[in-house]
């Protein structure tokens, strides 16, 4: 019968053995608490990405969706600017320029 001896007795290779069989994984569990970025907080990253978008669809030539487009809590640019909210008039202005 072997004696028993205390892991902090043992060699390193022996104690790297004896706490290996001990541990245990998490598997497929991922320990990592994340949480969900608030909406209502400043992102430079978030910013700069959408600054660099809309610079690259009026370099591309199709920025006329911006103008369209209903975003919430914006008006359209044309009730802005004092125009007619006419289609006709509206699509007139911006074809002349």
């Amino acid at each position: 019968m072997k004696n028993y001896v205390p892991p902090n007795k043992r060699s390193k290779k022996a104690q790297k053995e004896y706490y290996a069989k001990r541990r245990r994984t998490w598997g497929d569990l991922n320990p990592v608490t994340r949480s969900v970025p608030s909406g209502k907080i400043y992102d430079r990253k978030k910013a700069k990405k959408e600054t660099k978008r809309i610079g690259d669809e009026f370099r591309n030539g199709s920025a006329t969706g911006l103008f369209f487009s209903k975003r919430r809590g914006t008006s359209p640019p044309m009730m802005n600017l004092g125009l007619s909210t006419s289609p006709n008039i509206s699509l007139a202005y911006m074809s002349a320029e």
